[in-house]
């Protein structure tokens, strides 16, 4: 069938070709090893079972096991107006190959996990998108896959610590706000002078700088990288970083550890800079063109355009597996805002309810509004420094007990992990082989909530509760309150102080740490640990006073 013009397209290339255009004679093809039989996908140049390299493709019977699915009511495009399904289905002949797909022909509301689904395609130019409807015979639903099993966590290689050399001296942060319509390399410049100052440098002292994602297209996600900030300050680093393929938004702090322990740099400067809500603004009001990608790639096909409909498919997955309920979600947002109150720079402080989370509007079933963080224009810096300094300069340290980084789950979004958010189980794990500490010593928690579900995620893959028992660790919110067992997030989180995308965590860390919260002040605080990230690579500091 011929669909409505103007949806995404994938770019075809001689190593996607079979797959996108395998409609046309009605049949779903699929990359497979000759060596292992089997399936791959996305395509890759070999086998990542076997390691072998006799690849070819094989034509698969187009049934599959419905996995996944999310009513998208917010995002809309071009020959996609929401709302619309954007679902996940296990291939019949190897459940390991998972497609995002659209789910046709069906009401949303009768969508079981576990359903058959089979393949119709639909034809948009020279590709056929491969979507799913609900098989005509169905039967009891069938068990959700198995994740592949994670390799062991790494042990230390030295008994040796490079975090034993770094201390964290200094933090600052811009002005923060929805739409600030100013130039984001003037937020960077804020935060940066703000943090060398709190740790009692000069620029001059500056001899490092790191930053996540660096320089680049993203809208909205970065002031110009190390570039821009140099331009601006002529600062003549010895050694600096920049990108995107790191340990998570706040990963640019652990190259800097790297950088400091290995003698190249004395003092980094690390920054982080958001100003998505004065981009969107500019392009509506049509001041900014918005980006052009020649290639939609996998997902954006099917209207899948946000991190959202991945989370909301993982988080649909917690619940069908563990019982967990929005409640559950809506314990986090509620404590959030609740901290939020407490701090004058947060966006979101009015007061909210169970029954406010409850009725807001749907983002992405089962997302609603106040599942979600708040986009916003600011800057966060942190200064890393050699221990040896540290204890001579403006503020007292805070040094770095751990880091986690280790990847060991599938990294393309819909291969991975199915009921938690992908990359934090062995993050968390590779954390805690790198200290004698344990979850019961940690004072503060604040964890990555880009989505209330990426924050019960690192509470379990942490081992705050076992994997599965975050809805009665969470049920109340009594747990995760600033008096708690847990106090999580208690500068508001990116739910509700704003997403300035983890590098606001370890600042409110780092403050909680030197006792300079005020109201929201967790007593005697001496540990906290940190995420950043997740679904993307990310990591995880655990953090400490230095008495």
């Amino acid at each position: 069938m011929a669909g409505p013009p103007g949806r995404p397209l994938p770019q075809l290339t001689d190593q996607n070709a079979f797959f996108w255009t395998s409609g046309a004679d009605g049949r779903l093809r699929v990359q497979e090893c000759a060596s292992c039989s089997a399936l791959i996908h996305p395509p890759q140049p070999v086998c990542r079972h076997c390691r072998g390299h006799d690849l070819g493709v094989r034509t698969v019977s187009g049934r599959a096991t419905l996995i996944g699915f999310t009513v998208n009511h917010r995002f809309g495009l071009p020959g996609l107006p929401a709302p619309y399904v954007v679902a996940q289905v296990a291939l019949e002949e190897d459940d390991r190959v998972r497609l995002t797909t659209n789910a046709v022909e069906c009401d949303p509301d009768a969508l079981v996990l576990g359903m058959r689904m089979e393949v119709v395609f639909e034809q948009a130019g020279e590709v056929w998108l491969p979507l799913f409807r609900p098989a005509a015979e169905q039967g009891e639903p069938a068990p959700l896959p198995k994740d592949e099993l994670a390799p062991p966590v790494r042990p230390m290689t030295t008994t040796e610590k490079f975090e034993d050399k770094v201390a964290l001296t200094g933090i600052g942060s811009s002005r923060l706000g929805r739409r600030l319509m100013v130039p984001p390399l003037s937020l960077t410049v804020e935060a940066c002078e703000q943090a060398v100052a709190d740790a009692g440098l000069t620029l001059d002292d500056i001899d490092g700088l790191a930053t996540y994602p660096g320089a680049g297209p993203f809208g909205g996600f970065a002031e110009g990288g190390i570039t821009a900030l140099e331009s601006a300050l002529g600062l003549r680093p010895t050694w600096h970083n920049g990108g995107g393929e790191t340990f998570g938004p706040g990963g640019s702090l652990i190259a800097a550890m790297l950088a400091v322990a290995g003698g190249l740099a004395r003092h980094v400067l690390c920054f982080r800079t958001l100003w998505e809500a004065s981009y969107g603004e500019l392009i509506k009001q049509g001041r900014l063109r918005p980006p052009s990608s020649p290639d939609a790639g996998w997902l954006k096909p099917y209207g899948a355009t946000s991190a959202a409909h991945t989370l909301a498919q993982n988080a649909q997955r917690h619940f069908h597996k563990y019982g967990t309920t929005r409640e559950t979600l809506g314990w986090i947002a509620l404590n959030q805002r609740a901290n939020a109150a407490l701090n004058p720079t947060a966006i979101y402080r009015d007061p909210m309810t169970m029954d406010d989370y409850l009725r807001a509007r749907p983002i992405t079933t089962p997302f609603g509004l106040y599942d979600c963080d708040v986009p916003c224009d600011g800057a966060v810096a942190v200064v890393v420094s050699h221990v040896d300094t540290a204890r001579d300069l403006a503020r007292p340290p805070v040094l770095v007990e751990a880091v986690g980084t280790q990847i060991t789950e599938r990294l393309e979004w819909d291969q991975s992990t199915l009921t938690h958010e992908p990359q934090v189980i062995g993050q968390s794990a590779h954390l805690w082989t790198r200290t004698s500490l344990r979850p019961d010593d940690v004072d503060v928690a604040e964890l990555y909530d880009g989505f209330t579900f990426n924050c019960l995620s690192w509470i379990e893959a942490l081992g705050f509760c076992g994997i599965g028992e975050a809805k009665d660790f969470l049920d109340g919110g009594k747990n995760i309150a600033r008096d708690g067992v847990l106090p999580l997030n208690t500068h508001g989180g990116q739910l509700s102080h704003g997403r300035t995308h983890g590098m606001g965590l370890v600042q409110e860390a780092i403050v909680q740490l030197r006792g300079e919260a005020g109201p929201r002040q967790v007593p005697g605080a001496r540990v906290a640990v940190v995420s950043s990230g997740g679904l993307t690579p990310s990591g995880v500091l655990l953090l400490r006073t230095d008495t």
